[in-house]
Order: C-alpha cells, then structure tokens, then sequence
C-alpha cells in the first residue's frame, strides 16, 4: 500500500494515505501540482490556474441570451459526442434546477430520459416529477433504513465520513484516526502538524470521544453519525441505472455553487469526457439569476407543450390504472415546486424564490447547522408535518428501547427546532398546499 502526503498549491496539506483515505472517500482530489517541482513549474500550473478561473468568470459574465445559446450549442454537442461513442443520454432530476434543465433540453430538441430517486423530495417536487413524466428509480435503502443501520448525515459529507472513522475504529485506519483527532500526521505524513485531517475544535469536543486509542477528554453521542445516505439512496441506484441502459447523465450543477463543484467545473468545463466520469452540466457557468429567469421561461414552455408531457406521463407506469387503462393528466400549475414559494426580484433586479433556496433529501442534515431559521426541518413541519414528527421523535431506537430522531441531534450540535420560528408561511400557502 503505497502512502504519501498530498498538498494545495498553497503547500497546505491535504487528504493523507491515499489508499486509507481512498477507501473512506474522504479523499479531495486536489488540482496541484508537486510540490517538489522547480519553481518555474510551480509558478507556470499557478498561471494556469489563475488564467482558468479567468476565463471562467468571463462566461459567467455574459449576457442571459448570449449564455442560452453558447450552452445550447455545447449541451447539443455532448449529446452528438454520445451518440458517436454509441452511448445514451439522460437527464438526472431532482429540485428547481435540474427540472429546469430537463425542459429546457427539450426546449432546444434534445429528448433524453429524465430518472429520478423522487420519493425522498419533498411532495410538491414529487407532484412536478409526476407531471413531467419523469422515470421513477427506487433507492436501495430507505431513509430510515440508512439512519438506522448506518447513521445520521449530519454537518457536512467530508465531517460525517471522519466521525464514521472514528465510529468504526480499526487497526487498519489508526493512523488516519490519529490525524483526525490530533492534526498529526507522523512519519508518514512526514511529521506535519495541524494538517487539514483534523476535525475543526467545534466538533472535535463533541465527537473526538468516539476514538477508542487516543485517550482525550472529548464527548460523543449516543447516535451515529455517516456520510452514506446518498449512495444508497440516491447515489448508487442512479448510477446503476445509467449502467444498465449504457447512459451518461446531464446535471444541472452550477459552479456558483462553490466548494468542490466549483472547482470540478472550472478545471473541466461544462462537458467532460474521463476514464471514469463521463457528464454534462450544461448550467456550469449561470448564475442563480439565470437559473431562476429560464425557469419562468421553461413554466410557460411546458404549458405550451402539455401535450408532450402528457405523452410522457402516459409512458410512465404512474400515468396507468393497474387494469392497463390510461389515467387522466392533470397539468400542474406551475413547473416550480410549491416549497420554493414564487419567484421574485430583489431591489437590484435578481431573481430569487421567497421560500426554499435549495432542497434536497427530507431527512438530509448536511450544512444544517449553518441555515437561519426557518430551515429546512422548520420547513417540512409546515409541508408534512406527519413526515417532521416521524423523522424528529421517533425514527430510531436506542439501546434501551427508546425512541428518538432528528430532534436529538439537533439538540447535540445547537441547532433550534422544537419551537416554531416566527417566520411561517401564511395561512393562504398552507391551504394551497393542503389543497393538492
């Protein structure tokens, strides 16, 4: 097993132990270049990368007609580079954005399937999903199966898989366990101090206590904690499903989303053709005003062409009774989901959504601890309140028969949710909702 020490272009180091870490998927791929390189080298990758984000930034900066058509022209010519590598095309769907992309896809001739895991959405995401035809993909687990047998995905994906680590002690991943806890990287990691392995202090104190061999006076909880919700439920039975049918998907990621999606997307642009990853993001360089501006675009497409989704609706085994009789299509009022509220504009003219920002998996935790109230838990009190009273007291058992849920781990990492915030959504939306 080969173990080495990897860097920034900063020389801050990164992810230790390549094969431990690998195997944890806590691994970040850093774009670097050897830290060991002549200067000349390392001055000329920086350049690069500076010249890179420049580039960049000036398609960000291009006018919203001037963007549709750049990127329609490189989302068509993604799909003519499959068809020469005999390969399919499919659209991966889940909130706003990728709903968006699907129509607007069709909008520009390109018909490719749409998969979904749409039953961990929220409701009204799973109502759009129906309406558009979208192919049902089933999760290889539940959401309460994950948090019962592997734990809750709480903080962030990269702090969940250290505390499983810490959970899961071994022989085997010691030395990475020992990184985590102390910031030490020992010989292997040529002695480095404070490296980036360590749990920030805030959680350090509350889940280091998890490690049986290091011996420092933190706490852990009675809960487990894992990264693994979304490969089971979302992750997997995509990527299975594309398998299976010799397909490579469009996402409707965008790089100002930040973090590693930033970068995956400015070093790789909006296709990318790897070894091991094939994908489309067509959206890479919107900004979220574009998103939202061609998602009011895209709701008076789709009810201009009802008829295509109706033809849609009726290819999906959901569109018929279980006799083989067509059911009747309801077009839905609008392709934006009812937990993102309208789409306005603030005083400089963006667009923004007055409810929800971003959705994703209902019982999902990750970055919870750094929303303002009403979060997302607040938020499916008001859309499912059965669901939030399931998912907050009584999911789950501990080891002496008793139930408890999310609420329990709020309460360990600070995060308010019993009370009701004061911002709520007016009687009016709830009896929309409670209309459909």
């Amino acid at each position: 097993m080969t173990e080495q020490l990897t860097f920034d272009h900063d020389g801050n180091v990164l992810e230790m132990f390549d094969a431990l870490v690998k195997e944890s998927e806590l691994y970040e791929q850093p774009s670097s270049v050897d830290p060991n390189a002549p200067d000349i080298v390392r001055d000329a990758w920086r350049k690069a990368k500076q010249d890179k984000i420049k580039e960049f930034k000036k398609k960000q900066a291009l006018p919203y007609d001037e963007k549709l058509e750049r990127q329609a022209k490189i989302a068509w010519s993604y799909y003519e580079r499959l068809q020469e590598m005999k390969l399919g095309a499919h659209v991966s769907v889940g909130g706003l954005d990728s709903i968006t992309l699907y129509i607007w896809l069709l909008s520009i001739g390109i018909d490719v399937p749409a998969i979904s895991v749409t039953g961990i959405e929220d409701v009204s995401i799973q109502r759009v999903h129906k309406a558009l035809g979208i192919t049902k993909v089933a999760p290889y687990k539940s959401k309460i199966q994950v948090l019962r047998e592997f734990g809750f995905p709480v903080i962030s994906k990269k702090i969940a898989g250290r505390i499983d680590m810490l959970q899961n002690a071994t022989t085997e991943n010691a030395t990475v366990r020992h990184a985590i806890i102390t910031g030490e990287c020992g010989k292997q990691g040529h002695f480095a101090k404070n490296s980036r392995m360590q749990l920030p202090k805030k959680w350090l104190t509350r889940f280091g206590g998890w490690d049986p061999d290091e011996g420092q006076p933190y706490k852990h909880p009675d809960f487990k904690v894992s990264k693994d919700c979304c490969y089971w439920v979302k992750e997997k039975p995509c990527d299975d499903w594309a398998r299976e049918h010799n397909s490579k998907p469009y996402l409707g990621l965008m790089a100002v989303e930040g973090g590693q999606r930033e970068e995956a997307l400015v070093d790789h642009g909006c296709n990318y053709f790897g070894e091991s990853t094939i994908r489309s993001c067509p959206f890479a360089i919107f900004l979220r005003d574009d998103v939202l501006h061609l998602a009011q675009e895209m709701d008076t497409w789709y009810h201009e062409h009802t008829d295509i989704f109706e033809r849609k609706f009726h290819e999906q085994p959901y569109g018929h009774y279980p006799d083989g009789r067509p059911k009747q299509y309801e077009p839905i009022d609008s392709i934006i989901p009812l937990i993102y509220g309208e789409i306005k504009r603030h005083e400089d003219g963006t667009r923004y959504t007055t409810k929800a920002q971003r959705t994703g998996c209902s019982m999902c935790g990750f970055g919870i601890h750094l929303e303002k109230r009403p979060h997302r838990f607040d938020r499916l009190r008001q859309s499912n309140p059965k669901e939030w009273e399931f998912l907050m007291y009584r999911c789950c058992t501990d080891s002496n028969g008793q139930l408890y849920g999310w609420g329990k781990v709020l309460d360990y990492i600070g995060v308010g949710w019993e009370d009701i915030p004061p911002e709520q959504i007016t009687l009016a939306d709830w009896m929309e909702a409670m209309d459909e």
